[in-house]
């Protein structure tokens, strides 16, 4: 049987934590309090200059709203980047978590303070808003200021945008947190493995391993499925009801909006990915016969096509990911270098962290920080790749201010798997045999139908589960069960076996 993560420790990897200290200038949670507590004074002067006076300002007085804005959105964001980032290491503590309600609750209290100023943008006359952008001071705020003119159709009264943005801290983000929490809690098997560690066996090159861990997993995902459907059930109610009160056409008009993409481009690039699913579905074929079985089942999907179970050290990653960046450019290198010596990654699997892989952005003034859960698989050293994409991207933004160095969704991964082919391409060169090389391949080719083909079938999902829960009323575990099953057919069609644990 082949090695699991357990028993492959890496002793390196679990120092490897991150310093949020930068944050709140070395005072924990008391600096994030502080934070919120000038932020919300900030707002409160803001409000008393500038409510009713907006149109009455000229070029440098926009400039000067705008650079005070920017800099109470800095203090909100370092306070609730410190909270959240905390958090996601231990969802399980109540002094984190309550750390991240107070984030919420004082932010918003800040947020409604501002609101006024948004509306009042959104008023102003297409020309008078045009000739105002015209000042070259407002450089670092112009883009935003125009995007956020997309949302006059769709915004409401004052009073209204203020009971919107208080109820929400009961709303999808509280759901939100709890389904993070609900899952972070899910232990696998005898040993109580965490989800990630678990997961990572599907990868293993032993098809019984790869079939008892998908047993395992469904049995420990199991006796939470009625309190996941209902969190589902609502955040899916939470957002017809938002799309409704501002009258979006459809449920993902709004996330089209902020990503800057028409519906129109959105449902073209859906159509012309899905009718392209036999791509996907031809590999899945193949692989089955390199595998030596009749036809995959979902557990198979990320099997190993070798039998080398190829582990990677966090020290032999590292020196791998800064050599490849660096060869490609030295300020990249160096860039990515401040990550590893200035302890913006945390990597450790530990109980009650969250699940996969991010990049957080933070905010200009500060700098991002990744989390990942490392298990020394070779997939773990492209992810590592990836999020580190992500990382020097917001590293090299933040000349743009807070307003402006974030990315749409149409955008984000452009950097990221730009680092991951970089490295893939140096373990594609560092390969010693040609089954090691197939074997990069066949990872390759499951990431790209991953990115396109696997992302168009979430999409598919979710498009079916918003209109299932606005046209049928409450979903029962089985019926979402049911669509994403169906949804996930229409991707593997008769290459892949959809189990019933895969529901």
């Amino acid at each position: 049987m082949a090695a699991t993560p357990q028993e492959v420790v890496d002793p390196e990897v679990e120092n490897v934590a991150w310093d949020l200290t930068p944050l709140t200038d070395g005072e924990g949670a008391a600096g994030v309090e502080r934070q919120l507590a000038e932020a919300d004074e900030r707002a409160t002067a803001f409000a008393e200059r500038y409510v009713g006076k907006l149109a009455e300002l000229d070029g440098p007085g926009l400039e000067e709203a705008m650079r005070e804005l920017a800099a109470i959105s800095e203090l909100v964001g370092k306070a609730g980047s410190y909270a959240q980032l905390d958090y996601s290491i231990d969802t399980t503590d109540p002094a984190r978590g309550a750390l991240v309600a107070k984030v919420t609750e004082q932010a918003t209290s800040t947020e409604t303070k501002l609101i006024f100023f948004e509306l009042e943008w959104a008023a102003l006359d297409d020309g008078r808003a045009e000739e105002l952008l015209q000042h070259p001071g407002l450089d670092f705020a112009s883009h935003h200021l125009r995007t956020a003119r997309r949302y006059r159709p769709h915004l409401l009264s004052e009073a209204e945008e203020k009971v919107m943005a208080e109820k929400s801290q009961t709303g999808r983000g509280a759901w939100a947190r709890l389904f993070g929490e609900q899952m972070a809690a899910v232990k696998v098997g005898e040993d109580g493995e965490s989800l990630e560690v678990a997961l990572s066996r599907l990868m293993s090159p032993d098809r019984e391993v790869r079939r008892t861990t998908a047993e395992q997993v469904s049995e420990a995902l199991e006796p939470g499925l009625p309190t996941r459907a209902y969190i589902f059930n609502v955040l899916a109610l939470d957002k017809s009801v938002d799309d409704r009160l501002r009258h979006y056409p459809s449920w993902i008009s709004s996330r089209n909006l902020s990503n800057e993409a028409s519906d129109e481009s959105v449902e073209a690039l859906v159509t012309a990915v899905s009718n392209r699913y036999e791509l996907a579905r031809r590999w899945y074929r193949l692989k089955a016969k390199v595998l030596g079985i009749d036809k995959l089942a979902d557990y198979d999907r990320l099997a190993a096509v070798s039998s080398e179970d190829e582990r990677w050290t966090w020290a032999q990653s590292r020196e791998l990911v800064l050599d490849s960046y660096g060869s490609f450019s030295p300020e990249l290198g160096n860039l990515v270098k401040r990550f590893f010596d200035e302890n913006w990654i945390d990597a450790p699997v530990r109980d009650g962290k969250r699940g996969g892989a991010f990049c957080a952005y933070t905010v200009p003034s500060a700098h991002p920080y990744l989390l990942l859960n490392w298990t020394s698989r070779r997939r773990d050293v492209t992810t590592l790749a990836h999020e580190l994409g992500h990382g020097v991207h917001a590293a090299l933004a933040r000349p743009q201010g807070v307003f402006q160095f974030g990315t749409p969704l149409t955008l984000a991964e452009t950097a990221s798997v730009f680092g991951e082919e970089l490295v893939f391409g140096r373990l594609l060169e560092a390969a010693e045999s040609a089954e090691s090389r197939f074997s990069l391949l066949a990872e390759a080719i499951e990431g790209q139908i991953a990115t396109v083909f696997r992302q168009i079938a979430m999409n598919r999902f979710e498009d079916a589960l918003h209109t299932a829960r606005r046209t049928e009323g409450e979903l029962s575990v089985e019926r979402i069960g049911d669509i994403w099953a169906e949804t996930q057919h229409e991707l593997l069609g008769d290459a892949v076996e959809v189990t019933e644990n895969y529901k």
